[in-house]
């Protein structure tokens, strides 16, 4: 019994020796584990990074136009048609309204009250220039003079805010309400003879979509990698196999707390308006050419709260490095920290390691 049990012991192979210090392997020159790891020299190569997401069509603010009755009053009539192109200030309907009529009483008031009062300071310096008037109603003069002319001043913006000449104004007319764009009516809900009040809603929308905004949602860890007036590819069901180009405009500086994204804008052309206002439509965006260090998958490994890699110090020394990685594809990850230039990491064999450490 004596012998088996020392044959069965002789010919059991000794466990290989290694040593751990911190996150450093040492691994024994005699061990069979070192012929099993493949090791490569990390060297940065230009990519273009690619990051997907969907966006939302919306007119850009500045060529969009929601047009209702300044007053309230009764449309008496219409100046367009759903599609029809309309210019600057150009006429979309006419209503008549009590509240425009008093705008326009106050008008002429106030013309009226500051010609007499121009009238009066005249007399007043005349009268004093010929040693019969007096200082102090000399500058009474002045001062209503200049008070009737701010009234008539105030006047005057007020009906020019409402696109209305005061020029060509005829007390009692109806007004006549135009757009402050250029572009096409997409939205017609003018009624002849129905009654709005102060504020109801937009009865027409006018829109020059010829350009575009594309609004879409980049999540919180790849906003580093897309920058102001960087190119970006939208495609559509409507567009067929076609890209339109679009250019990022602005990013936004808030960050959504639900979704950890951020609402970025894209300008870009609508061939045929064929991307409407709320389509959805998918986006492509493309960083610009820069050296990044790319990785096999297979070098890296998971653990709870990240990733890490096996970076070689020496022959016999490893080192378990923590590093921030995004997948490009099934075979390649690009490090966006954790590792430099000129290292070497273990790309084959480094679940062999795992029980070292």
């Amino acid at each position: 019994m004596l012998m088996v049990a020392c044959g069965k012991k002789k010919d059991k192979s000794p466990p290989e020796l290694f040593s751990l210090a911190g996150d450093t392997i040492f691994i024994p020159e005699n061990s069979s584990v070192l012929s099993k790891l493949k090791t490569e020299k990390i060297d940065p190569e230009p990519f273009r990074l690619e990051i997907f997401t969907f966006g939302i069509v919306k007119a850009i603010p500045n060529k969009y136009a929601e047009i209702a009755a300044p007053f309230s009053g009764r449309i008496t009539k219409s100046f367009v048609k759903l599609g029809q192109h309309v210019q600057v200030d150009g006429p979309v309907f006419e209503i008549s309204s009590p509240s425009f009529y008093e705008a326009s009483k106050l008008y002429y008031q106030a013309k009226q009250e500051m010609q007499l009062a121009k009238k009066n300071l005249k007399r007043q310096q005349d009268l004093y220039k010929n040693g019969v008037g007096i200082q102090k109603d000399l500058e009474e003069a002045e001062v209503n003079y200049e008070l009737k002319k701010r009234d008539y001043e105030n006047s005057i913006a007020s009906l020019k805010v409402y696109k209305v000449n005061p020029d060509h104004l005829v007390l009692g007319q109806p007004l006549i309400v135009r757009s402050p764009i250029a572009g096409n009516v997409v939205e017609n809900n003018i009624v002849i003879g129905q009654y709005l009040k102060e504020d109801a809603d937009p009865v027409a929308i006018v829109a020059e979509l010829d350009k575009v905004w594309i609004v879409g949602q980049v999540k919180e860890k790849d906003i580093h990698s897309i920058h102001k007036s960087e190119e970006v590819e939208i495609s559509a069901p409507p567009l067929g196999n076609r890209i339109i180009r679009g250019t990022i405009y602005h990013i936004s500086d808030m960050l959504d707390e639900k979704t950890r994204s951020v609402q970025v804008y894209i300008t870009c052309d609508n061939p045929g308006h064929l991307l409407k206002p709320g389509m959805y439509v998918s986006v492509k965006f493309i960083e610009q050419p820069r050296e990044n260090i790319i990785i096999p998958s297979s070098s890296v490994f998971q653990k709870e709260n990240g990733n890490y890699v096996f970076v070689k110090k020496g022959r016999k020394q490893y080192v378990k490095r923590d590093v921030n990685v995004r997948g490009i594809d099934e075979e390649r990850m690009l490090v966006e920290s954790g590792l430099s230039a000129g290292e070497h990491i273990v790309t084959k064999g480094g679940y062999f390691l795992l029980e070292y450490n």
